[in-house]
């Protein structure tokens, strides 16, 4: 796995081609004009300004080397991991996502080395975003705030950078509904709430911790955004605030959650019922407060102990 966790895609052993046959005809729909006005010898990279003066001789061998080797094949390319996020120790290497002509990709893989991964994405995989629930889901968070280096698409590259972090209202609410991650939080966070009230501490401990991942689900996908990587909550929830849960609030409702505090899990409670209610309202449907609302009388506990 990359240090970064761009993850699945990193892992495959060769990129898919997808399109017409190997020899077909076929033109490059998102590179074809903007290649065209591109006259170059070195690729025109642009570096974050954190980036060390060792890392940025990194990529600027990395991208040298590919453009030479694939010249109008070479799409783009996509700081990922820590490095990305501005968070890379003397241990972190670099995660550099290659995007190419879906051709060029076919006859790659993944190189690793102990500055960097160099991950191969052809045009195809980069603009097909994997449904919540698919092998690749999880590898979309990747691309959140990914610094795109290199953008030979007239901008199309780093729009398909964004859509792959970004969860657009129809998939919120399948993700939220259809793929019970609001109902599935309720269930583990009312399991927990019941074991705390018969006195079962190590029971009521496990369903609070257990429902952390369905909350943070919850949470960011009423947002439009990925869940991230746990490594980097922290991070985007300082970077990136989230409407209506401030980073610091957040944080401390799952540290508390995480032990089994039972007032946490209804402190938790009553903001998400209030999220569904906004989200609705956005949405201009009931399906999030209806999802709670089904509990019915179940939902007593998350108002009184001892219900």
């Amino acid at each position: 796995m990359a240090a970064g966790g761009h993850r699945g895609r990193g892992r495959r052993r060769r990129a898919r081609a997808v399109g017409p046959p190997r020899g077909a005809v076929r033109p490059h729909p998102a590179s074809q004009a903007a290649v065209a006005l591109i006259r170059r010898t070195v690729p025109d990279l642009d570096l974050p300004a954190w980036l060390t003066s060792r890392q940025r001789e990194t990529i600027v061998s990395l991208a040298e080397r590919n453009d030479a080797e694939h010249r109008d094949d070479l799409l783009g390319l996509v700081l990922s991991g820590s490095a990305a996020r501005g968070l890379a120790t003397e241990r972190s290497d670099l995660d550099v996502v290659v995007v190419l002509a879906d051709e060029a990709a076919s006859g790659r893989s993944t190189d690793k080395s102990p500055e960097v991964d160099e991950i191969v994405d052809s045009w195809s995989e980069l603009t097909t975003v994997p449904p919540f629930g698919t092998e690749h889901w999880w590898s979309r968070w990747s691309y959140a705030w990914a610094p795109v280096l290199l953008d030979r698409t007239g901008g199309e590259l780093a729009a398909a950078v964004r859509r792959q972090a970004t969860v657009p209202p129809e998939e919120a609410d399948t993700v939220l509904v259809e793929h019970d991650r609001l109902d599935g939080w309720v269930n583990f966070a009312y399991r927990a709430l019941k074991s705390d009230r018969d006195g079962r501490a190590l029971e009521a401990r496990l369903d609070a911790a257990e429902s952390v991942p369905w909350l943070l689900d919850v949470v960011f996908t009423m947002a439009g955004r990925v869940r991230p990587y746990n490594k980097y909550l922290a991070w985007e929830l300082r970077t990136h605030p989230l409407d209506g849960w401030p980073a610091d609030e957040l944080l401390a409702l799952v540290q508390r959650t995480l032990v089994g505090d039972a007032s946490a899990v209804r402190e938790t409670f009553a903001r998400v019922r209030a999220a569904c209610t906004a989200y609705d309202a956005v949405r201009g449907h009931t399906r999030a407060t209806d999802t709670v609302a089904g509990w019915g009388a179940e939902l007593a506990i998350f108002d009184r102990p001892g219900s």
